[in-house]
């Protein structure tokens, strides 16, 4: 029995070791991080109401409720397909699965697994600011969402001042 014991507490000990602290993800209290958190809580539920095509209309509108400054929603399927980018549509139809950012975080993994297995949540990474090519950080705020019966999230994004 001890032996058993003891090799369920090594398990759990390489478990907590390979899996990535999503959880404790957060930004710094601030203003953008509530006004993004909330944009995205109230945006899941459009679309839950609405359905994925009229909230997708909605969501591109530029300089309205959902898409003003560098403020914008974005939207993937369970297994990382963009099924929305409102300020970079050229992106929808793609996969971002296994992208890394500026240092090497497989920040889009992190996207997907924080909506899998924690429904909502905050993830950082590095990302150019717009017009710039030097990453700073950057905090996404995702929600799961179901899209017209299938799993998804919604999300947005912000960098801190």
């Amino acid at each position: 029995m001890k032996s058993l014991s003891s090799m369920f507490f090594s398990i759990l000990a390489i478990t907590a070791l390979l899996t990535p602290a999503l959880a404790d993800e957060a930004p710094p209290p601030s203003q953008q991080a509530k006004a993004v958190e909330a944009l995205v809580i109230k945006a899941a539920a459009v679309v839950e109401q609405d359905g994925k095509t009229a909230a997708f209309a909605k969501f591109r509108e530029k300089d309205g409720e959902w898409f003003h400054g560098d403020t914008y929603l974005y939207a993937y399927d369970a297994r990382g397909n963009v099924l929305l980018n409102a300020a970079f549509p050229q992106r929808e139809g793609t996969n971002i699965a296994g992208q890394k950012d500026a240092k090497g975080k497989a920040f889009q993994d992190d996207i997907l697994k924080v909506a899998a297995t924690k429904g909502s949540g905050w993830v950082s990474y590095m990302f150019p600011k717009p017009g710039e090519t030097e990453p700073s950080e950057k905090w996404a705020f995702v929600k799961k969402v179901t899209f017209d019966g299938a799993s998804g999230l919604i999300a947005s994004g912000f960098y801190p001042d």
